[in-house]
Parts: structure tokens; sequence; C-alpha cells
């Protein structure tokens, strides 16, 4: 894969298209209430700027389906990167025009523009062609550093690229393709993956991929419970996949062929409803009630898959261990959170949840990388190639 890093590049002079990742949460006021993806794509736009680049920055933020929505503007985006970089941020009234084309071209070095969002035009998620010319005559070199969009066959990420001579990932970029692939594809051992969350359904082509790498795998959350059934366990009202569990069953038997170690919970915080009012108590497989479902992994299991990680020297999470928003439900993910953050070796946690978790759990500096891309780290690690990376290649 012959990618260039906008270290490789000059900017002086050129006006350089930038996609970013800003889709940002937004109240009802219309104000940022988690800036971290602005702030990550900062050292990307910081040495354009150094290297006296002309910048274009463009993003997409909710889902407005080709239609113009003022909800989900990137007005406050434009204030909050102004307010980061102590400098002006052009804001653009729409996204390609003739007036946004001529703002464009007039831009000196080290000024940056903001087009509003791409998904205000239908061309974006159609991967438009006609749309993606439209942006390139804007501009001279593309970067892209969003990959939280990369595993998205749109304009911006895809047709766009291709039509581009000069074009490169930015640092965030980099650091995700280098953690999500670089490192798993000669990970240090042992290697551990934790996989949670709610279904098996979510995450066949993870489980099918990591099976040929790891040493390990941990299986909690939500997902564990059609595991446990396949091994012939009952877990009362808990959610199950009953079209998975001959899957679950040939990972079982794939994993014992293979000598990777899976472990699954041995006992369960069970509660009668997923509330902070609702009775719980902790059981074992063998005492599972059939009128309460798991809410997350008990005490014994903890420990365990605590236990595994001490050595271990890569470990991949994606997926909490129980319905960590609720305090109650919590403790399972709290703890191996704290566990991988402290295990001393390379840590990639990937997933909204996960994110959430460790941010949640205080321990975010002490993991190696925390993806921002959900959907596309989910896919990296998966094998796939992402429709955004591969319209980077040379």
């Amino acid at each position: 894969m012959a990618i260039k890093f906008i270290d490789e590049l000059e900017f002086e002079g050129k006006r350089v298209f930038l996609r970013a990742d800003l889709n940002v949460p937004l109240n009802d006021a219309s104000q940022i209430t988690d800036d971290t993806r602005i702030k990550a794509v900062l050292p990307t736009i910081r040495q354009i700027m150094r290297k006296g680049g002309r910048l274009i920055v463009a993003s997409h933020l909710g889902r407005p389906k080709g239609k113009r929505d003022d909800k989900m503007s990137l007005m406050p985006v434009a204030e909050c990167l102004a307010e980061l970089l102590e400098r002006q941020v052009i804001m653009a009234p729409d996204v390609v025009s003739d007036g946004v084309k001529v703002v464009a071209m007039q831009l000196k070095d080290g000024e940056i523009l903001l087009l509003e969002n791409l998904r205000f035009h239908p061309g974006e998620t159609a991967n438009d062609p006609e749309f993606a010319a439209k942006l390139a005559e804007m501009s001279e070199i593309y970067v892209n550093d969003a990959f939280g969009s990369s595993h998205r066959a749109h304009a911006s990420v895809e047709a766009l690229p291709r039509m581009m001579k000069i074009k490169a990932a930015g640092y965030l970029m980099r650091k995700e393709l280098r953690y999500l692939q670089e490192a798993l594809a000669d990970p240090q051992r042992p290697f551990w993956a934790i996989l949670g969350g709610a279904k098996v359904s979510d995450k066949l082509g993870v489980v099918d991929n990591l099976l040929a790498k790891v040493d390990g795998l941990i299986i909690g959350g939500g997902m564990a419970y059609t595991f446990l059934v396949a091994q012939g366990f009952n877990v009362g009202k808990s959610l199950v996949d009953q079209t998975r569990i001959t899957y679950a069953k040939d990972v079982l038997e794939k994993a014992k062929r293979k000598n990777v170690q899976i472990l699954l919970p041995l006992d369960h915080v069970v509660a009668t409803a997923i509330n902070e009012f609702a009775e719980t108590k902790v059981v074992d497989n063998q005492h599972f009630p059939s009128d309460r479902m798991g809410v997350d992994i008990g005490p014994r299991t903890i420990d365990i898959f605590k236990n595994a990680l001490v050595g271990a020297k890569t470990i991949v999470w994606n997926g909490p261990m129980g319905v960590f928003e609720q305090p109650a439900f919590a403790t399972g993910t709290m703890e191996i959170a704290k566990a991988v953050a402290d295990s001393g070796a390379v840590t990639i946690v990937g997933g909204g949840e996960t994110v959430s978790a460790v941010k949640k759990a205080g321990v975010t500096d002490k993991i190696s990388h925390v993806s921002t891309g959900g959907g596309a780290s989910l896919e990296l690690l998966e094998g796939k190639v992402l429709p955004g990376v591969a319209a980077l290649e040379s």
C-alpha cells in the first residue's frame, strides 16, 4: 500500500482540501457537547498551516439526507475551531457554489475556509463523481484525516481523492492505520482480544479475523450469552441471537483446533430490568434464574479476565462487558478498563461505547491508542480495506 503522509508534501501557496471528521454531538441549543473530534484533527491543520497551505476543510455532521437542515450546520464547529486555533475560520454558506469557489480561490497562505455540511448535498452519500469534481475544482492537494468516515464510499472520501494527483493521509489517519493495520499484522505476543457489546452478528467478521491472529479471546457483554447457550447453559431473559448459536459453536470448535483460549463469563450480575431501581444479584452459569437477564459480568469472571491479561503484550478491546451506562451494572466494564490500562501492553481500544467506557474509567491517557472511528475501526479489525484508504493509494 503506497500511501503518502503530509510530512512528505509541500503546501506553500497550494489550496488543500482536508477531509476531516468533525461530526461532533450538539445539544438542542446547537452547542458542542464533546469537541474530541475537532481536537483530534488539529495537528494536521496546524502542520498544513505551518507549511503555508490554503486550507479548505470539509466534513459531514449528522444525517440531513441531502437537504439543508440548519440544526446540523457546521457553524458551531467553525466557532470552536477558530477558538482552538486562535485565528479566523471563514464559514462557507454552502458546499459547492460559484460563490464558495470564488472564496476558495482567493484564500491566502495560512487561511482556513470551512465548507458547510457535506451531507447537505445529495451527491456526497451517493459518491457522485460530478459533485466530487466540483470539490476538486477548488483544490490542488487532497488530505484525508477523517478515519471515522473512511469506511464509507462517499464522494469526499472515495471519488474525490481518485481525481486528485497529489493526495496524502493526515496525522490522525496515520496513527489509526499504524495501530489497527500494522500493529495487528505483526503483534507483540501474547496477543489478547476482548470483545463485548450487545450482538454477536455485529462482530462476526471481527471474531473470524481475530481468531487467526490472537493467543486468547475474552468474550463478555450481551454477545457472551449466545456463546453460553451454545455450550448448553440457560441464560434466562438475557440477550441471545438465536440465529447465531450454531456459529458460536463453530467458533468454539475452531478455537480448540487453533489452540486459541476463549474465556467466557462464569458468573453474572443479573437483574429483572435495566434501570437504576432494579434488584440485582450475582449468579453462576449453573444457577441462572429464568426470570432475569445478565447485565454485567460477576466478580469471579472479573478476576479471571483480569488475570488472563497479566503478561499480555498486545490487547485489542471492542465492546463493553455489560450495561455500563447504569452505575449498578458498570463494575465489570470499569474493572476491565483499568486492567487494560495497567497491563503495560500495546493497547488498542475501538468502538464508541468502549471509548466512552475508558473515558468514564478515567484511563484514556494510559491506553496506547483510542480509535476515533467506530465502524471504521471495526472493519479494519475484520481485515477489510476501507474505501477512503484505498483511494489514497498512489
